[in-house]
């Protein structure tokens, strides 16, 4: 879309925001939810197909079509990604490359040439994450006594006591608990090949200072443990796991709505005697299909879905467009929300026992594990739709988020006070991230939802605003634990600020406001490669992104920027949609796991543009 044809910015910027909330509306599910697609890296197809191998159920078919997806993210190196434009990742490539070999692909295929050639030069099979060779480990292709041993013993750790499986977040918790019933019953099933040509035959050198040097002690007791565990204790653990597992399976067959825990509890009961046939497993398989995308590029699998978020995300937008809160879309929105409120206790309980429940989750089905980002955005949406039965979920939501508050002021994703370092020393923990700690995000997207609340006074958001301060950078931006990444921890706080009461012309907003001048391209938009997580260089730099761009503007707007940058990124959004309204984003904005495992949420390059047009324009009025 170009300009030329309407009067001015201001004009171009409505006939956007038209087009964007038309869109919008125009993929809204029958039942009021939105949902567009989660995409990741391969290693959830690769993965599912060794989940099927292991369980005797993998068909050609669906190896075909996953092994076409495959492919198609292979680059020209050989190589694969764990994100659009990324650097090559040596465990992703080397379970790509299993599938492909599920697949028939030769060895002597050019293409697989040069995927073992780089995973050779990368440090071979042996170089590669815990996890990876876990997988391999389970099809004979790695020795179990070259694993870090995690014992189930660890369940009748009490929650004080620190390793305890609560010190995890709930995603790694319930990711460890089946892999210590797999890790002591170390199965092995038959691969159709071996994988000599991924070995470099060099093991990496072991960290012998500090931490790991005394859990690389730990790890050698446990593995003689292992060899000769005290029977009688060793069966009530693997029951004790195998309760807690089954008590922690979805109305939907999922194990938190995320593909982890899922497909190890599967294994893990499989291999402790569940059949096949057993409830448990049916369930656990027939739900995968809900998270299979089968079209034209093959067959894949989502990691997560995220239909509350989008759907939250999307009242909001069309609120800021200008929606009236008894627009037909807000109403069924609102409905289906209200539906979804979590209403029972979950882990979150091991630290906040007397907090009663209440809250939304990401998924449409995980009522153990509701998360606090996802109920701050709801409460925001849900008040934006007029729909009285919404004020008493969002009574209890507002409760439940006051008794999440962290020891410090800050809020966690999903438990309050996960912060024990100690289970991220441990050698079993070589990706992604293991605990949920407060996070600036988080924190702001609570402090605002209980500032718009009529509560900014209260102790729990001045304590909130006062973490918030306290975690700026020195360069006036803030990290973004779930999106990428300073744009997004700054977009996410200064309007969370100026909700609960800083006022614009305060140092922390101004640093904020001159952060993103310096960091907007020339082209008038925003963008951070997920890069900057591990390289500081890359802070703040990037290609523009509609959701980025989006994201910087939102904190400008709250900051009451009517500035050459707020007008150049407008401009941008502008510009650079399509026909039908939307905007396209191959870059991966969201973030699951800082430095490890990234995520492109399909409907942020709609939602937040469309966003930050509606809050232009209202301020443009």
């Amino acid at each position: 879309m170009t300009t030329t044809d309407v009067s001015g910015l201001t004009g171009a910027a409505a006939v956007a925001a038209e087009a964007a909330r038309d869109r919008l509306i125009g993929l809204q599910s029958p039942g009021g939810w939105w949902k567009a697609e989660l995409e990741t890296n391969v290693t959830m197809d690769a993965e599912d197909l060794l989940l099927r191998q292991f369980l005797g159920i993998r068909s050609d078919a669906d190896t075909k079509d996953a092994a076409r997806w495959i492919r198609s993210r292979q680059r020209d190196d050989g190589t694969w990604a764990n994100f659009h434009g990324g650097p090559a990742d040596l465990s992703t490539t080397i379970e790509a490359y299993v599938a492909l070999r599920f697949a028939g692909d030769p060895v002597d295929a050019g293409h697989m040439r040069r995927a073992a050639a780089y995973v050779r030069e990368a440090g071979g099979i042996e170089g590669s994450r815990v996890f990876t060779r876990f997988w391999l480990a389970l099809f004979g292709q790695w020795s179990w006594d070259h694993l870090p041993v995690m014992p189930p013993e660890l369940m009748f750790l009490p929650s004080r006591v620190p390793l305890n499986v609560y010190d995890w977040a709930c995603w790694a918790r319930q990711t460890i608990v089946p892999l210590t019933v797999l890790g002591s019953l170390r199965p092995v099933r038959a691969l159709p090949f071996d994988l000599p040509e991924l070995r470099c035959g060099v093991m990496p050198a072991k960290d012998a200072r500090g931490w790991g040097a005394a859990f690389g002690a730990l790890d050698r007791v446990l593995h003689v443990y292992e060899r000769r565990p005290v029977r009688p204790l060793r069966r009530a653990a693997l029951r004790r796991a195998a309760d807690w597992i089954i008590a922690r399976q979805e109305a939907d067959g999922c194990w938190g709505g995320i593909q982890p825990p899922w497909v190890y509890s599967l294994m893990a009961l499989h291999e402790l005697g569940y059949g096949l046939g057993h409830p448990v497993i049916r369930r656990g398989l027939d739900g995968l299909e809900r998270f299979t995308i089968r079209d034209g590029k093959g067959r894949r699998i989502e990691a997560c879905q995220s239909p509350v978020w989008d759907t939250v995300l999307a009242m909001n937008a069309l609120a800021d467009a200008g929606a009236a809160a008894d627009h037909p879309a807000l109403l069924r929105a609102a409905e289906w929300v209200v539906g979804e409120e979590v209403r029972g206790p979950g882990d979150w309980a091991v630290k906040r026992p007397d907090v009663p429940p209440g809250g939304w989750a990401f998924e449409f089905d995980n009522d153990v594990y509701p998360d606090t980002d996802d109920t701050a955005e709801a409460i925001l949406a849900l008040r934006r739709a007029a729909f009285p039965a919404a004020e008493e979920p969002i009574r209890r939501a507002v409760r439940w988020l006051e008794g999440m508050a962290s020891r410090d002021g800050g809020f966690g994703a999903f438990d309050a006070d996960n912060t024990r370092e100690l289970c991220t020393k441990l050698p079993f923990c070589d990706f992604g991230a293991v605990i949920d700690p407060p996070s600036a995000d988080v924190t702001a997207h609570v402090v605002e939802a209980l500032s718009k609340e009529g509560l900014a006074e209260s102790a729990v958001v001045r304590r909130g605003v006062v973490w918030l301060l306290r975690a700026q950078e020195a360069d006036g931006s803030w990290f973004g634990r779930w999106g990428a990444n300073h744009v997004y921890g700054t977009g996410s706080v200064v309007p969370a600020l100026v909700a609960a009461g800083v006022r614009p012309g305060k140092p922390a907003i101004r640093r904020a406001v001159v952060w993103l001048e310096d960091h907007q391209n020339p082209d008038g938009g925003w963008g951070e490669d997920l890069r900057s997580y591990d390289d500081p260089a890359w802070i703040g730099r990037g290609e523009s992104t509609p959701s980025q761009t989006a994201w910087a503007l939102l904190a400008l707007l709250a900051a009451g920027e009517r500035t050459p940058a707020v007008d150049a990124g407008v401009r941008w959004l502008v510009d650079h949609q399509r026909p039908d309204g939307n905007w396209d984003e191959d870059q991966f904005t969201g973030t699951g796991f800082p430095g490890d495992f990234y995520i492109n949420y399909h409907l942020y390059r709609l939602v937040f543009p469309l966003s930050a047009l509606g809050r232009y324009l209202d301020g443009a009025a």
